[in-house]
């Protein structure tokens, strides 16, 4: 803020108290206390030195009721605790005026919440910075809460008895006659009465006035930190309704109800909670309204959701009283010519539309209730008027999806989840093919339900506390119980690759099916593995010597399963095991299998292995001069393999055969003499039993 004239700074601070309102006190009275602003220049006042009490809430008040302030006004407080001065602070000057002036009352910015404070610095600029009159009487206004004994009274229920009217006489248009309550078709929020939260019922000795009903709700601000612990939210409450009746020279405080950060709602103006009260806080549309303020600054910083969800418990239970939609709009009638925030032209005694729910600044020009809270009154009248909103199947526990459905073994849990609040939420049910099987209140989020086998849609169903009911994107759901299936049992075949002392390279093979959706195959031992539904067989290595379990489990989507195994055990037979003929020679070397091999040139020279088995692998080494063998199974030929290899290797498994079940085989390799290559250099035979 530019402040002409050099802008040279004043500050007030407090004495040492030693008297009412000194820290630690149990008990100390609300008060006020009124600075005036001086200054020489025509367009400026500021806050000269002086001295004065704790206080927590501030702002600035002139003569004229409905006279504006058109400049700026900024102050700053020192931290009673702390000692440290706070940033400048922008006073919010447009607030709303009465619509009936009474002597005494006084125009007053917003209140501004600063929490307990022992020094104020104030300053006021005409709009232009230089020129200008301000108005007369120009104040910066302490309150001080106080400390109270709070009975933390709550008005669960519409209470009529409690509330006493004051039937003094005063200066004040003559009360309506008090109305009946009617009964709401929403339920009613708790309350804190003006007991619990400490008023001074002799602040305000005018008898209430009442309207004929309630057609609209204006949300509102109340300036100040967002920042407050809820547990001074009555003391904030104490300080708006001193200033409303001390500083403004208003009959009672201006609001309806007040709620804070944490949800607490605060009954605002007397008269009855559950009564059309005639209030001051939307000028220009108080007869037909009801005034609602979340504490704090909401200019930039949304209002939580708890303070959201009590805004919409209250809107939806004054408006239910009246058969009001909070969703829809309503012609009001103009008590005041004005333009508001939106520069829209009002003009007294003709009927405008507004949303049931409005911000401030819909019916005056004010940034009131911010841009940040004005922006979230959508989310109130979806809140207030229901259906339950954002209503969807969170999960379902103890079952697994495939494609568009669900698969279950026929007790799954239901989790749901929405964005309209459990308070505002009379019933969740859980529907299957239409029909509730399972039902929690509006705090309710998860419920285990039970399914015959077969195909069911699941849903969730919410009642709103209007009535109004939405139901979550079904889920198609199959229930079954019965296992997978192995139509091939797991079997296990040699293949080609490197051959080690501990280890042969194998190739598992095995088949399941399942009459819903099979999920996956895991192999359980010797090792683990887990398999797709589709594959049907795992390269692997199994050790030599070992009789090993081949163990396999198949699930299907719903959790059933079914295991099956086959035990298997590697052989090695080395050259030396094998019926010669012709002229072979021994080699050694640690490459070769066991330490040694056979080779041979002498073409017809053969070497014959006779076992009890289901799979074999011939097992040789290789190079650039190796040549070409006949291999015979059982006395037929299978095949010619040529062990030539442009890189020199070992313990090769070059050819395989794997039968369906063990039984007695003999392989037979013989040395064809290639011509320039004759060398056969063979490591032995495996098999598998």
């Amino acid at each position: 803020m530019l402040i002409g004239g050099g802008g040279v700074v004043t500050y007030a601070t407090a004495s040492p108290s030693d008297g009412a309102g000194a820290p630690g006190q149990d008990r100390r009275p609300v008060e006020v206390y009124g600075l005036a602003l001086k200054g020489t220049a025509a367009g400026e006042r500021k806050l000269p030195r002086t001295e004065t009490e704790q206080f927590s809430l501030v702002g600035v008040s002139w003569t004229g009721a409905l006279k504006p302030l058109e400049g700026a006004a900024q102050v700053r407080a020192r931290g009673l605790e702390s000692g440290e001065w706070g940033a400048w602070q922008d006073l919010e000057l447009n607030a709303a005026p009465p619509e009936e002036v009474e002597a005494g009352m006084r125009g007053a910015s917003q209140p501004l919440w600063v929490g307990p404070s022992d020094g104020v610095e104030a300053r006021v600029v005409h709009e232009d910075g230089t020129t200008g009159a301000l108005p007369k009487g120009l104040e910066v206004n302490l309150v001080d809460p106080g400390v109270v004994t709070e009975a933390e009274t709550r008005l669960d229920a519409p209470e009529p008895a409690a509330f006493v009217m004051d039937a003094s006489p005063s200066s004040s248009p003559s009360p309506s006659p008090e109305p009946t309550a009617p009964p709401s078709t929403m339920p009613q929020p708790p309350v804190t009465s003006r007991a619990g939260w400490g008023a001074d019922e002799s602040k305000s000795p005018d008898p209430s006035e009442y309207n004929p009903d309630v057609k609209a709700v204006f949300v509102h601000h109340t300036d100040g930190a967002n920042d407050y612990d809820c547990a001074e939210s009555a003391s904030i409450v104490r300080g708006i309704y001193a200033y409303h009746t001390e500083v403004e020279g208003w009959n009672d405080i201006g609001y309806n109800f007040l709620v804070d950060k944490c949800g607490t709602v605060f009954e605002g103006r007397k008269g009855g909670i559950d009564r059309p009260v005639l209030g001051a806080h939307t000028y220009g549309f108080n007869r037909e309204s009801a005034g609602i303020a979340v504490l704090g600054t909401h200019v930039s910083g949304a209002a939580s959701t708890a303070a959201l969800t009590s805004v919409a418990r209250v809107t939806a239970w004054k408006l239910g009283q009246y058969g009001a939609d909070p969703a829809g709009t309503v012609q009001l009638t103009a008590g005041a010519t004005q333009r508001n925030y939106f520069s829209t032209q009002f003009t007294a005694g003709e009927r405008y539309t507004f949303r049931r729910v409005s911000g401030h600044r819909d019916g005056f020009n004010t940034q009131c209730p911010g841009d940040a809270l004005y922006a979230q009154l959508p989310t109130v009248r979806t809140w207030a008027a229901g259906p339950v909103d954002g209503l969807r199947i969170a999960s379902l526990t103890d079952a697994t999806a495939k494609g568009s459905a669900y698969y279950t073994k026929g007790t799954p849990v239901v989790r749901w989840a929405a964005t309209t609040p459990a308070a505002l939420i009379r019933r969740y049910d859980v529907l299957v093919d239409g029909q509730a099987v399972a039902a929690t209140s509006g705090a309710g989020y998860a419920k285990r339900i039970t399914l015959t086998p077969g195909t069911h849609t699941v849903t969730v169903q919410a009642t709103h506390q209007s009535g109004a009911v939405s139901a979550a994107a079904p889920l198609t759901v199959v229930a079954e119980t019965t296992a997978p299936v192995f139509t091939a049992a797991p079997t296990l075949g040699l293949r080609t690759g490197t051959v080690y002392t501990g280890s042969a390279p194998v190739t598992l093979r095995w088949k399941a099916t399942d009459d819903q959706a099979l999920r996956q195959v895991r192999l359980l031992t010797p090792q683990s593995a887990t398999f797709s539904a589709a594959a049907y067989l795992s390269n692997r290595t199994a050790r030599p010597g070992t009789a090993s379990s081949w163990s396999m489990r198949a699930y299907d989507y719903a959790g059933n399963y079914r295991d099956a195994a086959a035990t298997y055990t590697p052989v090695v037979l080395q050259e030396s095991a094998a019926v010669r003929t012709g002229s072979w020679s021994a080699r050694s070397s640690s490459s070769y299998l066991g330490g040694r091999s056979y080779s041979s040139s002498a073409k017809g020279a053969s070497l014959t292995w006779t076992f009890t088995g289901r799979s074999a692998a011939w097992v040789v080494s290789r190079a650039s001069s190796s040549g070409q063998a006949y291999v015979y199974v059982d006395g037929v030929k299978a095949a010619t393999v040529d062990l030539r290899s442009s890189a020199t290797s070992y313990r090769q498994a070059i050819w395989t055969r794997t039968w369906s079940a063990n039984a007695r085989h003999t392989v037979k390799i013989v040395v064809v003499g290639t011509s320039g290559r004759p060398t056969v250099t063979t490591d032995g035979l495996v098999y598998i039993r």
